[in-house]
């Protein structure tokens, strides 16, 4: 008797939310109509959009209480009201999405409020009859699960009316993935854009400053070559110098801009490099991949360029030296990603691991390379102190790898609580 009780005060409540919800569409539609009527004319216009927006938080606020009473969620399809006035006009009065929700509302303020007064007449003989059948025949409540029924009836009613129609479903599915694309092109563009002022800065501060002490070197050398054979001599000693710096810088420029070690060792061998680099004992697993370089068909095959040992590689022997533990190794025969999804992969795990050797304080981290059926997924880890921010709010270098992923259709996914651990997982679309 007394779960009965509890159970019908919860439809009690249910039913009450739908009763105010119920007066609200009263509101709602009579609003919705007004402005309807005005549409024709400037100011009608200019309410419309609001007034259906209105509406779907209306629906909306339906759709949750019906999820939060049956477990099940209420999908929504909805075209975005953006843009100019009368493309938002537009848009509110073509939308599928704004006739369903005003069917909903006209049936809310009928049923709604029918199911409340019913729910309110129920209760006094339901406690009269189940506290005579639960108390004194010591049986199960009859009367009282139906004020249960009556608040499942208002959700089923709810869920009917508000699901929409799988062609609408299709149009808002659309319209959103219209809107991400944009998104994602913008901070491509943007991207783009700062890593063309990079190349230009990189250039003119480095390679371009060099290049101009270079030259005039060789004239002071060809100026006193007669007079001071020595001094001639020691500035070409310098000159070359210079030259081998600016090679350097121009080598740094052009990794920027898509590293060699790519083409010429394959992503596994560039990302092994990078742990062997990065001054942190890094673990590689991978999963799938090919470890032996094969050239891209969009890409001429070049020669083999002999690669330099990094800086302090013999110093500490790197994890992924380690005997494998985890999946069979990779073999050469195994397929790459194309060209820009490996360079996109590339950059994450530089990024990641510039992070966690600079700002996380940790001494241990882990990078896994794996292939999915349509995807390369990519997994860093370490051990340092985390809360590094996700979203816009994050540091330079997470803002730049969220948008080069995304401009590839990627997913980031950042997870880094005070304390540690900070783990950046990346999927890359891809076809093998």
């Amino acid at each position: 008797m007394r779960d009965a009780i509890k159970g019908a005060g919860r439809a009690s409540l249910h039913l009450l939310g739908g009763a105010a919800i119920a007066l609200l569409c009263c509101l709602g539609v009579g609003l919705a109509l007004f402005t309807a009527a005005l549409a024709v004319t400037v100011i009608g216009a200019g309410v419309l959009p609001e007034t259906v927006l209105l509406l779907r938080r209306l629906a909306g606020w339906e759709r949750r209480r019906t999820a939060a009473l049956t477990g099940t969620p209420v999908p929504e399809a909805y075209l975005p009201l953006e843009g100019p006035l009368p493309a938002r006009v537009r848009t509110a009065v073509t939308d599928p999405g704004t006739a369903r929700d005003l069917i909903w509302a006209a049936g809310q303020l009928l049923y709604g409020l029918a199911l409340w007064w019913a729910s309110l007449l129920l209760w006094v003989p339901a406690l009269l009859v189940d506290g005579v059948v639960a108390g004194l025949a010591g049986r199960r409540p009859v009367a009282l699960p139906l004020i249960g029924r009556l608040a499942g009836l208002e959700a089923e009613w709810s869920r009917a009316l508000l699901t929409p129609t799988p062609a609408a479903a299709r149009d808002a599915e659309l319209a959103a993935r219209v809107e991400q694309l944009t998104a994602t092109r913008a901070g491509a563009i943007a991207a783009h854009g700062a890593e063309l002022r990079r190349i230009e800065r990189d250039l003119h501060d480095g390679a371009q400053a060099r290049l101009v002490a270079l030259s005039m070197r060789i004239g002071l050398a060809r100026r006193v070559y007669d007079s001071d054979p020595a001094t001639a001599r020691q500035l070409l000693v310098d000159a070359q110098t210079q030259a081998e710096e600016a090679l350097a810088e121009l080598r740094h420029v052009v990794r920027g801009i898509h590293p060699p070690i790519l083409t010429d060792r394959g992503l596994t061998g560039a990302v092994r490099a990078l742990a062997a680099s990065s001054g942190l004992e890094v673990a590689v697993s991978v999963t799938g991949l090919a470890d032996s370089p094969a050239v891209h068909p969009e890409q001429p095959e070049e020669p083999e360029r002999p690669e330099q040992p990094p800086a302090g590689a013999g110093e500490r022997p790197s994890a992924d030296r380690r005997p494998p533990t985890g999946p069979p190794a990779p073999t050469a025969d195994a397929p790459r990603a194309p060209a820009a999804v490996e360079a996109a992969a590339y950059f994450v795990v530089a990024e990641a691991l510039t992070n966690a050797a600079k700002h996380s304080g940790a001494t241990r981290a882990s990078v896994a390379l794996t292939r999915a059926p349509a995807a390369l997924r990519v997994r860093v880890a370490d051990e340092g102190r985390g809360g590094a921010e996700a979203g816009e709010r994050g540091g330079s270098g997470l803002v730049g790898m969220r948008r080069r992923v995304a401009a590839l259709d990627g997913t980031v996914r950042l997870t880094s609580p005070e304390g540690g651990p900070t783990v950046i997982e990346v999927e890359l679309p891809c076809v093998w």
